[in-house]
């Protein structure tokens, strides 16, 4: 959009011309920004949200029977079933035909970082980031089955800049650049109580990323499918920058979802309680779906336990998912249908002076996507493979408390403890039996137990230390 009155039209058909009322105190510059974010706004789409979930505000949907999710449960030696799922993602591995998509679009402001989450220095020794740990994994898997795993990234307005400059200044964590592809998702603007737009500078909307459910449209927009069809991949797996334990294109995974001709697979793990923040995987009136952890009131019966306080409703969402390359086209083609949420929020704007107001209390919507809730087009029995936490799932959101930096940091001592003491070394333990040893063990030096223990021959690992790192070659990087 080129010019004011183009853009004042636009916004005039859809009751939205306060947006430009700053416009005659604007430079040139910030003009041209204002009117490209204008240019992009899809109002029908902002003018259907606001009727149906602020105007109208809905009711939730009505299941008539809620039934636990089937899961696929793993044992320790691998069950037959399990083996034959394990080589069949391996064999994906080495055939070049799996792809990897983070969605890292988040800042770490809740941590207290001024930064993508992803530069987050999770490693309690080292300070190794969170971008740092899966590049790791990365060269271990492709050094394991002489592959290349293209690493697709999903970005935001907010951080695209920071983020790639992140990369840059580390030499990509050196993984080959040509393989590493940025995408930026879509934002969507934010409205008040009464559905207007919001500025949050006198030529820029408040807005928010449209949520992980947006990696859909933007993977298609964006290229990714296309990149990903050339290179002939078939199979995405698809995790979120804050857990930084997610077992990268796990094979078991990868196996049971290509033996089963998968659209959309999902990890789980049993919530720890039942009110936990987490979503439940259900099947709802027969339909695979992710009910939210802000809805557990209305379906009561997800707090319901069973023989032995077991909750019926255990799956809770980790985020960790593998979709087919063609399952993301087909459900991007019906995107418009897709389901949208709405969240109450306190969102920074400019009153009618200029003069910039922070709300004590909620005063405007956010709308985003959320990509679970493509698992209600997967159409075949539902692949949902259930894991442990540690190891696997860690979710960082917070410095101290639940989902936290400081359990985050407890999981890597307890984890990569254990497996010293596997390989013989010893490892200081509070009273409790818990590991207070801080440690830490580069994913590219080893990913699993039975590596770590086979690559620690012929090292001599220091017995109970307070703090050890352990680098990509087995190099010792801080130890006492």
């Amino acid at each position: 959009m080129r010019d004011a009155a183009a853009a004042r039209e636009k916004l005039a058909r859809h009751g939205q011309e306060h947006a430009l009322r700053f416009w005659n105190d604007l430079a040139e510059p910030d003009r041209a920004a204002l009117l490209a974010q204008i240019d992009s706004l899809d109002l029908v789409l902002v003018d259907s949200l606001t009727q149906r979930w602020i105007r109208d505000t809905p009711a939730p949907a009505h299941f008539s029977k809620i039934d636990p999710v089937p899961v696929i449960k793993t044992s320790s030696p691998l069950s037959s079933t399990d083996q034959e799922a394990s080589t069949a993602g391996e064999a994906a591995l080495r055939a070049g035909r799996v792809g990897l998509v983070l969605v890292a679009g988040g800042q770490g402001t809740r941590l207290g970082f001024d930064g993508p989450k992803g530069a987050y220095p999770i490693g309690s020794v080292t300070g190794r980031t969170i971008f740092e740990f899966h590049a790791d994994k990365i060269h271990n898997l492709q050094r394991r089955y002489g592959c290349t795993l293209p690493w697709y990234i999903m970005v935001g307005e907010t951080n695209e800049a920071q983020t790639k400059a992140f990369f840059g200044k580390h030499g990509h964590f050196g993984l080959d650049p040509a393989n590493i592809v940025f995408f930026t998702q879509h934002m969507m603007p934010c409205v008040s109580e009464d559905g207007k737009l919001l500025l949050e500078t006198p030529f820029r909307l408040a807005s928010n990323p449209n949520g992980h459910g947006g990696c859909i449209p933007a993977m298609v927009e964006c290229g990714v499918i296309a990149d990903a069809k050339r290179r002939g991949l078939d199979t995405l797996s698809y995790f979120q920058v804050d857990n930084w334990a997610v077992k990268v294109a796990d094979p078991l995974f990868i196996g049971h979802h290509v033996l089963r001709n998968g659209r959309m697979s999902s990890k789980v793990c049993p919530k720890t309680e039942p009110r936990e923040s987490v979503g439940v995987h259900c099947l709802c009136d027969g339909v695979y779906q992710v009910i939210e952890y802000t809805e557990l009131d209305i379906y009561p019966q997800l707090l319901e336990t069973g023989p032995g306080g077991n909750l019926i409703h255990f799956a809770g969402n980790t985020a960790i998912h593998v979709l087919s390359v063609d399952f993301v086209e087909e459900t991007n083609r019906n995107f418009a249908n897709f389901p949208w949420h709405c969240s109450h929020k306190k969102i920074p704007y400019l009153d009618d002076s200029g003069a910039l107001v922070k709300p004590s209390k909620n005063n405007g919507y956010k709308f985003e996507t959320f990509v679970f809730d493509a698992l209600q087009y997967t159409n075949h029995p539902p692949i949902v493979l259930e894991i442990g936490r540690l190891g696997e799932y860690t979710p960082t959101k917070q410095p101290t408390g639940p989902n936290s930096v400081e359990e985050a940091q407890d999981d890597m001592n307890q984890l990569w403890g254990g497996w010293l003491e596997a390989a013989g070394a010893a490892v200081k333990r509070s009273a409790g039996g818990a590991i207070i040893s801080k440690i830490e063990i580069s994913p590219r030096f080893a990913l699993t137990l039975d590596e770590f223990v086979e690559r620690s021959k012929g090292h001599a690992w220091p017995k109970n230390p307070e703090a050890l790192a352990i680098g990509p070659e087995g190099q010792i990087l801080t130890g006492k």
